[in-house]
């Protein structure tokens, strides 16, 4: 007997094992997937090795509360954040051509139904768009049953607006809508009570609300009960304390506060204090490299004008050394030249040439001076002398010698015209003691080996003023014994000198003189002032001043007074009798 199975075919794929394919796929799905999770699960550190731990995430917190030796805000299962807040950051959004929509600042804070016109093309009329055709821009017009409805619409809310103000204007006794809170109650009397009314049996009465008068004052007074204590405050777990440093001491050192301006109770306050309370020891100071710079800059320029000046010096030395040397030689030439006219004796080197040594002498002098290798080439050059005729040479020195003695009379007649009063003056005294000083120049003012009384004075020895009889009073005052000068040279001494004024000083004394005549306020004193010139230049002085003996204790003046009284007694004896005659 064949059974089902055996009619079937058999079949392509094998069930089982695609289920078992399948339940591998998956148990490594879930393998993979535990594994990605034990990998993204963060470690959390025990307690005591929390410190510089900050948790982030609701996965550092896992099944359990907040970490309370974290001093800072932590919300387990975001339990206390408040609701996030709209921002005010847009995102940037892009339309179906993939442009910016600037337009979503001007809808910001719109609703999405609202329209807002951004954009410069709704304020172009419809039908003067591009892109727009007039068939778009036509519309049906609705039909009258929508013109009814909306017309009943808004007829039916403007009166229900209308009626609502109508109504809050009516008094209360005029609604017929019934106020809320009053009740009717239907009242029947005890006929067995002793105030009973025999005539009434029953009344209804309306029960209502009293009505509260606005300006009625408050019946009770409210109390503000005090609030409850707040919770207590979260326990704050602190690590085990520690030893503090000596630096953590001194930045809990809190400095007084001192005022710059004012000091009540006079105190003395040292300096370190003022300045710390300051504050300037909490900044830090920052130098800047320009500094450096600038002092740099400034000992380099410093050094190079060192450097200048010390250049400068030895150019000044130089230039000083060299024109020292070219007077040492000119004055070397002028002494051999000079010996050699006293002795008679011709040099090698004739006068012309001397002459044109004195042109170049002269001629670097003014252009300056050439260096030490110029001076031997010219040195070398003057030494190649020319043949020459000696007779020739004599008597072009002589010439020369006759032309320079006329330029120096000259030089010094030019010079006395142009010199002042006091100048000529020291001129002539020099030219007076000259012979002294030639001889003295020449080395023949030389002493003699005097010895004997030649040594001495004769006209100081074998007098007699220190005899007794012609010593001096010791209570005269006279301090000398006799005049320093005596006749001609008394008068000779005191006597004006004759002192030759020039042109300028002529002419300058005339104006004064002028000016000094003229009475400009005619008062009379140009003729005053004459007077007392002439009278002046009359009584030149001959002879020394003479000065009177001062009269100490008034002797001389009483004497004079006596005689004088004397004289008027005398003529009053001789006029009273005439008086009485008369």
């Amino acid at each position: 007997m064949s059974t089902l199975s055996s009619l079937l075919p058999e079949p392509r794929f094998n069930s089982r094992a695609g289920d078992e394919t399948v339940a591998e796929e998956e148990f490594a799905i879930q393998q993979s997937n535990s594994k990605e999770i034990v990998s993204k699960k963060r470690t959390i550190p025990p307690y005591g090795k929390r410190q510089g731990w900050t948790p982030k995430t609701l996965e550092d917190f896992g099944d359990g509360g907040a970490y309370p030796e974290i001093l800072i805000g932590q919300y387990p299962l975001r339990m206390g954040i408040k609701s996030t807040k709209k921002g005010k950051v847009l995102s940037k959004q892009v339309d179906s051509e993939g442009n910016i929509k600037y337009d979503a600042i001007a809808k910001y804070g719109h609703g999405e139904n609202r329209i807002v016109q951004s954009e410069f093309k709704e304020i172009v009329p419809l039908r003067e768009r591009l892109g727009v055709n007039d068939d778009n821009v036509m519309q049906e017009r609705p039909d009258e049953d929508t013109i009814m409805e909306t017309a009943e619409r808004t007829r039916q809310a403007i009166e229900k607006k209308i009626q609502g103000k109508l109504a809050s204007a009516k008094p209360l006794g005029g609604r017929n809508q019934m106020e809320p809170g009053i009740s009717y109650i239907r009242y029947t009397p005890n006929e067995s009570a002793p105030d009973a009314n025999s005539g009434i049996s029953q009344r209804i009465i309306r029960m209502s609300e009293m009505p509260v008068d606005p300006m009625e004052p408050p019946k009770f007074k409210h109390k503000r009960i005090p609030g409850a204590p707040p919770s207590p405050p979260a326990p704050v777990l602190h690590s085990p304390p520690r030893p503090v440093s000596v630096e953590e001491q001194k930045a809990w050192v809190i400095p007084p506060c001192i005022s710059n301006w004012k000091n009540a109770k006079g105190y003395t306050i040292p300096l370190d204090k003022r300045l710390a309370a300051d504050g300037r020891g909490l900044q830090e100071v920052k130098i800047n490299d320009n500094f450096a710079k600038l002092s740099e800059a400034m000992l380099a320029a410093e050094r190079h004008a060192r450097e200048e000046v010390r250049q400068r010096a030895l150019m000044q030395q130089n230039l000083a050394r060299k024109e020292k040397e070219n007077k040492e030689e000119h004055l070397r030439m002028l002494a051999q030249r000079a010996r050699e006219e006293r002795s008679g004796v011709n040099a090698g080197i004739p006068s012309r040439n001397r002459n044109n040594e004195e042109l170049d002498y002269k001629n670097s002098r003014e252009k300056g001076y050439s260096s030490n290798s110029e001076t031997e080439v010219e040195e070398s050059s003057r030494g190649r002398v020319p043949p020459h005729n000696r007779e020739d040479d004599d008597e072009v020195r002589k010439r020369e010698e006759i032309r320079r003695e006329k330029q120096k009379e000259l030089r010094r007649d030019l010079r006395m015209s142009k010199m002042g009063t006091e100048a000529k003056a020291k001129y002539m005294a020099k030219v007076e003691n000259r012979d002294i000083s030639e001889k003295i120049a020449l080395g023949l003012a030389k002493p003699k080996n005097i010895a004997g009384d030649a040594m001495f004075d004769s006209r100081l020895i074998h007098r007699n003023e220190s005899s007794g009889p012609n010593l001096n009073d010791d209570e005269s005052y006279s301090i000398y014994d006799k005049p320093l000068l005596h006749g001609s040279n008394a008068n000779a001494n005191y006597r004006p000198r004759n002192i030759d004024t020039g042109e300028e000083d002529a002419a300058f004394a005339e104006t004064i003189n002028k000016s000094l005549e003229v009475d400009r306020f005619g008062n009379g004193m140009g003729s005053k002032v004459k007077d007392n010139r002439k009278q002046k230049s009359g009584n030149v002085r001959a002879n020394p001043v003479e000065f009177e003996k001062e009269d100490i204790f008034g002797v001389n003046q009483f004497l004079n007074e006596a005689k004088l009284g004397l004289k008027r007694g005398k003529d009053g004896d001789d006029r009273s009798p005439k008086k009485h005659k008369g």
